[in-house]
């Protein structure tokens, strides 16, 4: 990495707000996102163990203490070996890139890492102890990619220790006799890193026998031997590395160096500003369901960049049953059912995410279809950020799914349907749920015992007791929140009837609680509170993919090039039935008048700021250019399948041919119309109202390059500046051309 962007960087991680998941500035670990992660990660001087988690994650949670134990104490093995995290709950993307499908994942990434390819994943999580260790062997594992600022880690050879003080300028030398297996001597050497005046080498065994001088009799030990050639055994408590390395950061004259590291502790007391949401514990709220849609669809799923084999079927599954038994809002609804669609014709035995992401993003379908694109907790948010979330919104969206009695057409929901509803689940789960160890305990909650399960009550009864099941096994966890405490649910004040005593003990009405979730969960109770409006969200949806379509992102996947192409293919295809049709065009003149007045709105932006009234102007062009992709890009694409009426065909051929006039062999065009009796009226009339003269085409295109970025506007004020500055100038020239001739009177004039 270049010093400057680690400049930048540094002080990014400065002006960071002090809260990052399950992590804070605090700890000494560098926090990255989507954007740093690459930057920091790949190409450094500086090898990097990584730990990609999700917040919500309760195995995340429960392994955070240990990495920050970690990191605590591994701190001075900076810069050689650096810790980082990356919240995947919130920055999605970013682990992505990285191909991180499960958490927490663990990955080693070498010092110079070329490519997000090149990071090792690190199996089995651990202690700090073990991880630590885990560190060491990645590091000797590359050691044609030595990061410059690390020691040597292999053991002394007698020349090297001979020969020492002559090559090194350092007042002492500690040698550590250790076996083969032992790390104390390569954890005290890195221990010692960031400290002057000193350098530590382990010496095995073999080497030691050469040594006699030392009178090595037991491993581990440690001497110290001064520049002046004076050496001494190092008298601790404990052989361990611990006190070696508290012996020699005393020895007189071994200082701390000065090092600028990233990942400094902070003294910012900022934490995230949690707006807090009221909700109704007897209600379900349509926003934790949209949201657990939104972030099992664009989140979950999109960490597989080819879907294909167990994936394929299991989003099927999922994608099936939304569309048959979600409760959804109409826009949402046309979505999961065109979703349906699609995956339902795919003949393929792998799909790619991107071609999926097209789909549930609605790009260039037409449909009023839209799915809320972040996530909006209500009953399922947290006292904190990392705590519920998506996890409860998932539960929930299960139970709606089991409890609904009528299917999205209309007919009442059968057995069989509920076990699909159960398979669906299982396989997503399995296939994409991020929590590795979540995902195993469920799915041995459901190897047991789903397979029993065949009538819709038997279901509904089923996910009840397993989710009551997994709060009783993570109660009193790290990963409970302390303002929600995972009880047996439903609770005496949701359902007095659910809970019965016999003999003082109490017991489940399983009929009460079957009656209670169907209700609670049935459509009627779930209310759309904190929702935002789907004209709304279609609006943006609609717009997003307008500005997409216009300025594609470079090296992204982006539908744009495989839209333009297919309008280009559908522009020729409409020459040609212009051609063929030409007579009802001609029928149709009225209608080329009305295509005029549109074009009149779709001229260039000036780079002149406009009056207020101007932008509203130019606001509502923008809604016309997109109302008009809207209703003509589907009549374009059905123009090969079936014939059009002839105000329609006029319409979009003059269109067309105006969007790719660079494209289309203008010339040809313009002479067949005017064989036909309507080129020069037609075509010129349309080019020289766009501000292109009458001529052959290529004076046009000329001009069209003279042009390029200006408007009339533009252009005439250029022409009014050139005029007034040359009047300035000639001004000017005649006030001093009469001036000199002055002064040559005044000079000839004889002095008195």
């Amino acid at each position: 990495m270049m010093p400057e962007m680690r400049v930048l960087w540094l002080l990014w991680a400065l002006w960071a707000p002090a809260w990052a998941g399950l992590y804070s500035r605090e700890d000494p670990l560098v926090v990255l996102d989507s954007d740093s992660a690459p930057t920091f990660l790949l190409n450094s001087s500086s090898a990097w163990f990584a730990e990609f988690y999700a917040s919500w994650c309760g195995h995340c949670q429960n392994f955070a203490p240990t990495w920050k134990q970690l990191a605590l104490d591994v701190q001075d093995w900076r810069p050689a070996i650096y810790l980082a995290v990356l919240d995947c709950a919130m920055y999605s993307r970013g682990c992505t890139n990285f191909d991180v499908t499960a958490y927490p994942t663990l990955k080693f990434f070498k010092a110079f890492s070329a490519d997000v390819s090149s990071g090792k994943r690190v199996k089995g999580l651990g202690t700090a102890t073990q991880l630590r260790r885990k560190i060491i062997d990645n590091l000797e594992e590359h050691k044609e990619s030595w990061p410059p600022a690390c020691p040597p880690l292999e053991p002394a050879s007698v020349t090297e220790i001979q020969g020492f003080f002559n090559s090194n300028n350092v007042e002492y030398l500690a040698l550590i006799f250790e076996d083969e297996r032992s790390y104390v001597g390569r954890e005290v050497t890195l221990d010692m890193l960031q400290f002057d005046n000193l350098a530590v080498r382990r010496v095995l065994p073999g080497e030691a026998l050469q040594l006699p001088h030392f009178g090595v009799k037991s491993f581990p030990s440690a001497y110290l031997i001064q520049k002046t050639g004076t050496f001494s055994r190092i008298r601790v408590r404990k052989e361990d590395r611990l006190s070696y390395r508290n012996f020699l950061r005393s020895l007189r004259g071994v200082r701390r160096g000065t090092f600028q590291l990233l990942g400094q502790k902070q003294t910012s007391d900022e934490k995230e500003t949690i707006v807090w949401r009221q909700a109704d514990s007897s209600k379900v709220y349509m926003a934790d369901l949209e949201s657990a849609l939104h972030y099992t669809l664009r989140v979950e799923v999109a960490k597989f960049p080819v879907l294909d084999g167990d994936k394929l079927t299991a989003l099927k599954k999922y994608v099936h049953v939304l569309a048959k038994f979600f409760p959804a809002r109409p826009f949402v609804k046309n979505l999961l059912l065109a979703m349906d669609s699609w995956l339902q014709n795919v003949t393929e035995n792998q799909i790619s995410y991107s071609d999926f992401e097209n789909v549930l993003n609605n790009r260039g379908s037409g449909l009023e279809a839209v799915l809320m694109a972040n996530t909006t907790w209500v009953w399922c948010q947290g006292s904190e950020p990392q705590f519920r979330g998506f996890p409860c919104s998932l539960w929930t969206l299960f139970h709606v799914l089991t409890a609904q009695s009528v299917r999205s057409d209309g007919r009442p929901v059968q057995d069989e349907d509920a076990v699909d509803i159960l398979g669906a689940m299982r396989s997503y789960v399995k296939n994409f749920f991020g929590c590795e160890e979540c995902a195993k305990h469920f799915e041995g909650m459901a190897s047991k015992s789903m397979g029993n399960v065949s009538t819709q009550d038997e279901a509904i009864e089923w996910l009840w007791d397993r989710h009551n099941k997994v709060n009783a096994r993570l109660a009193g966890e790290k990963s409970e929140d302390p303002r929600f405490p995972k009880l047996q649910w439903p609770t005496p004040d949701l359902c007095p009837l659910c809970q019965r005593e016999k003999d003082g003990e109490l017991y489940w009405d399983v009929s009460e609680v079957r009656h209670y979730l169907k209700a609670h969960y049935g459509k009627e109770n779930i209310v759309n509170d904190y929702l935002e409006d789907e004209q709304e969200l279609l609006k943006r949806q609609r717009l997003a993919e307008g500005e997409a379509l216009e300025k594609p992102e470079v090296g992204q996947d982006s539908p744009a090039p495989m839209e333009t192409r297919e309008r280009r293919d559908v522009a020729k295809t409409e020459v040609e039935e212009m051609d063929e049709n030409n007579e009802d065009m001609l029928e149709n003149r009225g209608m080329v008048n009305e295509m005029h007045q549109v074009r009149k709105h779709n001229k260039r932006p000036t780079i002149i700021r406009l009056s207020a009234k101007s932008k509203s102007e130019d606001t509502a062009i923008v809604d016309l250019d997109s109302f008009i992709d809207e209703h003509y890009k589907q009549k374009a694409v059905q123009s090969a399948r079936r014939k059009r009426s002839a105000s329609e065909r006029g319409l979009q051929s003059h269109r067309l041919e105006e969007d790719l006039l660079p494209d289309v062999d203008s010339a040809a065009v313009h002479e067949r119309l005017r064989k036909r009796g309507a080129g020069s009226k037609h075509l010129n009339g349309i080019l020289v109202e766009e501000g292109y003269p009458k001529g052959p085409v290529s004076q046009r295109r000329w001009f069209r390059v003279i042009d390029l970025g200006f408007s009339r506007l533009d252009l005439s004020l250029c022409i009014v500046l050139y005029l007034l500055s040359s009047i300035c100038l000639l001004s000017m020239y005649l006030y001093f051309h009469m001036k000199k001739r002055c002064w040559k009177q005044r000079a000839g004039f004889p002095s008195a």
